[in-house]
């Protein structure tokens, strides 16, 4: 029987099971327990291991007679991070891998996960760079804990790796077989947040929502999930920056940043993540902070171009619905038809920028040199999924107006 006339088709792809809510990580163990009882666990520097909840976690892995063994991520993985780390693993057996931390842990440990049986180099799959050989597996299981509210890794399907330098790149290790088994989104885990990662982390999420939402992929289901969420850092965010001891605040973010995973997974992102790629590859700029110091003029220049070119583009009806979310928000200066019912998100994302004391690209050292590069760069698939096409000049000019 066919659809409903006018109703559009759409296909959801794999995700994790979720088990979400106040502490919900003690379920770790006994989820673990399902796939044996050797581990490896990968997380980032110390934060969580020297946490109550880290501690509180692993007495509960030993009194439930697990052995593991760690490897930390210090910065954003690389792909020969990923590769040491496989080679230096081969000879032992582990029933299961478990990222906990934000979003370099989880990407590395889903990297790792996918490869320890395999054994091959990263690099074989790795999207733009190499051969790109279509990743067939097997993958260890894999459990992804976040303790950061904004990357959404624990739903994705994707790795990002990045190179740092003058020939430096960022790109995904991406396949169905890489998503998470399970995803344990414990609130309680971002108590610990200082303000500056939760800034950070929450314009990452906002912008993937966003982005996701008017995505030329997007469809009924997400675009629900996409407003939740985005609805969730309105209420959310400014309070959590404040106060990380929020529990409402926090839950609220990591609700948030869950539905910005799932989301993007489904429909890809856009200009802002198209060019934050290269930043990041390029200069020290952190992904979340790239996108934070991005979105506001992004936004603007998508709006700008669908009424230019393409006014009766859907995307630009959307961009009036995520308007209309923070209408109490004025703006500073009158304004009239469809300029009026967007101003509110624009002057919402300038608001938030210094709020979270969010810096420009030129604190970070780029500049006007810098720009062809930066665009030469940033035509990866992010790109590829934003709703109006952008042009060398046009993303040019996006930068340009962020220094």
């Amino acid at each position: 029987m066919s659809s409903q006339p006018g109703f559009p088709a759409f296909a959801i792809a794999r995700l994790p099971r979720i088990e979400f809510g106040a502490g919900v990580l003690r379920k770790l163990p006994a989820i673990a327990a399902q796939y044996g009882k050797r581990l490896l666990i990968i997380t980032g520097t110390s934060s969580f291991t020297a946490s109550d909840a880290g501690k509180t976690l692993f007495n509960a892995l030993q009194a439930a007679g697990f052995t593991w063994e760690i490897r930390r991520v210090t910065h954003e993985p690389s792909p020969h991070w990923v590769d040491e780390t496989v080679a230096g693993l081969q000879g032992d057996s582990f029933d299961a891998v478990i990222g906990i931390g934000g979003g370099s842990p989880l990407d590395a440990a889903k990297a790792v996960a996918g490869l320890l049986k395999p054994g091959n180099s990263v690099m074989d799959h790795l999207e733009g760079v190499g051969p790109e050989l279509p990743y067939q597996g097997s993958s260890t299981p894999f459990i992804a804990v976040p303790t950061t509210a904004g990357t959404g890794s624990e739903a994705t399907k994707n790795a990002v790796l990045s190179v740092s330098g003058e020939h430096g790149f960022k790109k995904s290790f991406r396949a169905d077989k890489l998503v998470a088994e399970y995803a344990i989104i414990d609130p309680d885990l971002l108590a610990s947040c200082p303000p500056a990662q939760i800034a950070a982390n929450g314009m990452d999420a906002f912008t993937q929502l966003m982005e996701a939402y008017v995505s030329t992929r997007s469809n009924p289901l997400t675009d629900a999930l996409a407003l939740a969420g985005m609805e969730a850092v309105r209420d959310s965010l400014l309070a959590f920056y404040r106060d990380p001891a929020d529990s409402v605040a926090r839950g609220k973010m990591a609700y948030a940043s869950l539905l910005s995973g799932i989301c993007l997974a489904q429909t890809g992102l856009g200009s802002v993540h198209g060019v934050v790629a290269p930043l990041g590859a390029f200069h020290p700029i952190g992904h979340g902070v790239g996108c934070g110091m991005l979105v506001t003029e992004a936004t603007r220049l998508n709006i700008d171009l669908l009424e230019a070119r393409d006014a009766d583009s859907p995307a630009l009806a959307k961009y009036v619905v995520i308007g209309k979310l923070f209408e109490e928000t004025p703006p500073s200066l009158p304004l009239s038809g469809e300029e009026q019912e967007v101003a509110p998100l624009i002057h919402t994302l300038e608001t938030w920028a210094k709020q979270l004391h969010l810096p420009r690209l030129s604190d970070f050292g780029v500049t006007e040199a810098d720009i062809p590069k930066l665009v030469a760069n940033s035509r990866g698939s992010s790109m590829k999924t934003n709703p109006v096409e952008l042009t060398d000049s046009d993303i040019a000019n996006l930068i340009r107006a962020c220094l």
